[in-house]
């Protein structure tokens, strides 16, 4: 009797234990927890530490505290300029309202489901208003406040709150951005030939605009030098006219050693004169005096024929 008493004592005692482990909880600084009484919420639980329940009756939701992340797949974008844009973004949320979010999406999977058609939607909206420099480079940090704003909105609805939304890349396709890159590259090029083409054109009126003041100033030194020889050569002969005038013997006899000393050059001297012709005259007579020219004989008259 008393083992029987001792087990169903023992059997209490577990049953209390258990009973005790199931009706007691725990939530953490990264969770939030939603008590539901069979099937239906009965309270939210946003606090961490050590919370009760009924057990067998109650269950318990958590839920994650925490920023969560949204990956969406790239999408094909027109943009208002109509061109196609290849955009890959994504968001972060965060759960503010656990009952709510419970009630409309369930679990975070289906959360995100929801949230990347309202992504998607908004990237179409907002960017198909937009050109593609707006895009890509003027107003993107615009764009993604204005399509934050947006899906924040409709998020709300779920208890949801979005932190953020990126443009992580927004590009032409591939075909789209080799056929841009072909086109900026020709325009590149054609720009360069027009740029060589008025250099070239620059160039050639410098040169001749420097040959052109060569040309002046080699004739304007070469009419100088003709001047100014033209005069030396006027002064050399008013010097000579009037060296001439003062003593006409001096003066041949000057000429005349000037022309023996350019002429009569060793090795290199060759004169086909007359010994007594009036060149020599002063190596004959130091006065330079001509010597009477001996007449030449006259060859006897021929007997007369027969």
């Amino acid at each position: 009797m008393r083992s029987f008493f001792g087990m169903g004592a023992a059997i209490a005692a577990a049953a209390i234990l258990i009973g005790l482990y199931s009706a007691l909880f725990s939530v953490y600084q990264t969770q939030q927890a939603l008590v539901l009484r069979f099937g239906e919420p009965v309270r939210v639980i946003n606090q961490p530490g050590l919370n009760a329940k009924i057990p067998l009756i109650d269950s318990v939701i958590f839920l994650d505290k925490r920023i969560l992340d949204l990956e969406n797949p790239s999408q094909e974008v027109i943009a208002s300029d109509q061109k196609r844009l290849v955009v890959d973004a994504f968001a972060r949320y965060r759960i503010t309202n656990p009952l709510r979010f419970y009630q409309a999406v369930g679990t975070i999977e289906g959360a995100n489901s929801r949230l990347a058609t309202i992504l998607n939607s908004a990237l179409r909206r907002v960017l198909g208003e937009s050109t593609f420099i707006e895009v890509v480079r003027d107003q993107r940090e615009g764009l993604m406040g204005r399509i934050r704003e947006q899906v924040n909105r409709e998020a709300a609805n779920f208890g949801i709150s979005v932190i953020d939304v990126r443009i992580r890349r927004a590009d032409l396709p591939e075909a789209n951005s080799q056929a841009v890159f072909q086109r900026m590259q020709t325009e590149r090029q054609r720009e360069a030939a027009e740029i060589r083409a008025q250099g070239g054109q620059a160039s050639q009126g410098i040169r001749a605009n420097a040959d052109r003041q060569s040309t002046v100033i080699v004739a304007e030194a070469t009419s100088t030098a003709d001047k100014l020889r033209g005069e030396g050569e006027a002064e050399r002969n008013r010097i000579f006219a009037e060296a001439y005038g003062k003593d006409k013997g001096f003066f041949d006899f000057y000429r005349s050693m000037q022309a023996y000393e350019t002429s009569l050059k060793s090795d290199s001297t060759r004169l086909l004169l007359s010994p007594d012709s009036n060149f020599f005259r002063f190596f004959r007579d130091p006065a330079g005096t001509m010597a009477p020219t001996t007449p030449a004989p006259t060859a006897p008259a021929a007997p007369p024929a027969n």
